[in-house]
């Protein structure tokens, strides 16, 4: 019992992390447009080489964005994603994964 209440617990708190509001998923939705949508496309089920974010978990979309954005480099488009992540403040980033999680399922 006392592991699946941890457990519980830890699976709250995550997913609390990516509550947001009417504002965060606005500020999410300006930011995907001007930064994301040209590569990802206006349904994030991607374009061509650049991979669909839609249907991804929360916490995938954030741990890569925040990987991009410390420079580490991986995969074939590092080299696109590297400076438009490096701009994002972690608001950004939360907001970003927000609008991808609400409106592409």
């Amino acid at each position: 019992m006392k592991i699946a209440s941890l457990v519980t617990t830890a699976l709250v708190g995550m997913l609390s992390t990516f509550q947001a509001t009417a504002q965060d998923i606005t500020a999410g939705e300006a930011l995907y447009k001007k930064t994301c949508r040209g590569c990802h496309g206006p349904t994030a089920k991607g374009l061509a080489s650049y991979p669909g974010l839609a249907g991804q978990p929360p916490e995938y979309l954030a741990d890569r964005l925040e990987r991009y954005r410390a420079g580490e480099k991986f995969g074939p488009n590092t080299p696109l994603m590297a400076p438009n992540a490096k701009k994002l403040s972690d608001a950004d980033i939360a907001n970003i994964v927000n609008y991808i999680v609400t409106s592409f399922e």
